[in-house]
Formats: structure tokens, sequence, C-alpha cells
């Protein structure tokens, strides 16, 4: 019982850092993307990069479910794809060129102004995210960089 509670608290303290304003202002670009029709990115590595994958899952299907099974036929749908979920696109980019530029070839292909990255990493230096982040900006996308504390390299190149 006692662990329970110290992990029960632990999760409060955390919740207490966030920032609201923050939060409201990842809804408002994740929004922003979904009504302007632009694609929605997420990248990150290991359990990150779960994360990510999870992100591109509940935009993707998650948005349009219905109970019971289904979806709402006529609803306009998230545009939101993890760049974490083709193996074989990333061990290749991996094998042929560098673990560091395997989201910055996928972005490449896929990505226009406007869109919308996130970056997950709790250190937040993870080189392949900073990279795609950084390439990410300087074709006009929108970035926001999900941390652990302080940011790292990724809190200087997001916009949030």
């Amino acid at each position: 019982m006692e662990r329970i509670q110290k992990y029960l608290s632990h999760l409060q303290n955390v919740l207490d850092m966030l920032s609201l304003r923050d939060v409201r202002e990842v809804v408002d670009m994740v929004m922003s993307a979904y009504e302007n029709d632009k694609q929605i990115f997420a990248i990150g590595n290991g359990g990150s990069a779960s994360t990510a994958s999870h992100i591109g899952c509940d935009l993707g299907k998650g948005t349009i479910s219905v109970p019971g099974g289904g979806s709402v036929p006529a609803r306009k749908r998230f545009r939101a794809i993890s760049l974490t979920d083709n193996v074989a696109t990333m061990t290749a980019w991996s094998n042929d060129t560098s673990y560091d530029d395997i989201f910055v070839e996928q972005l490449k292909n896929l990505v226009n102004p406007g869109d919308l990255i996130i970056g997950i990493s709790v250190s937040g230096n993870s080189e392949n995210v900073v990279r795609a982040m950084q390439y990410a900006k300087a074709v006009g996308c929108y970035v926001i960089a999900w941390t652990g504390i302080g940011g790292g390299k990724m809190g200087e190149v997001s916009d949030l």
C-alpha cells in the first residue's frame, strides 16, 4: 500500500508542475492543424516512440469512434501519423545514412508548411528528434516538444 501511495503522490507532483496555459496551447495547436487540414506527426525513441505511436492512433481513430464500434461517417478526421511505426523505413535510413536522420528523412517525403510536429523525449536531447524538429521549423512547420524537466535542445527549437 505504501508503494501505491508514493506512486500516486509522485503523479500528483507531476500534475502540479504542468502549466495549464501550455496544455491549452497544445490543444489549440492540435485543433488548428485539424481545422486547417494539416498533418500531425509524432516522433520519439523507446518509450517515447510508443507514446508517439499512441498519439497517431488516438487522433486518427479514437476521435471518430462511436460506442459499440464503427465510426462517425461524416466527421472530419485528424491527419495524424507516427513516424515510429515503419520499422523497415527506420532501419533503412539508420543503416544507409544515420540513426540521427531517421525522422528527418521521413519528414522530407511527407511534411508541408503549416504541419505540426510533436517531438517526445524525456531528456529533450535525442539527436534524431532534435534534427527532425530543426528541419520542420526550417520548412515552416509548427513544433511542440514534450520533454522532461528543462526541455533540453528540443526546448530551444520548439514553439511550445
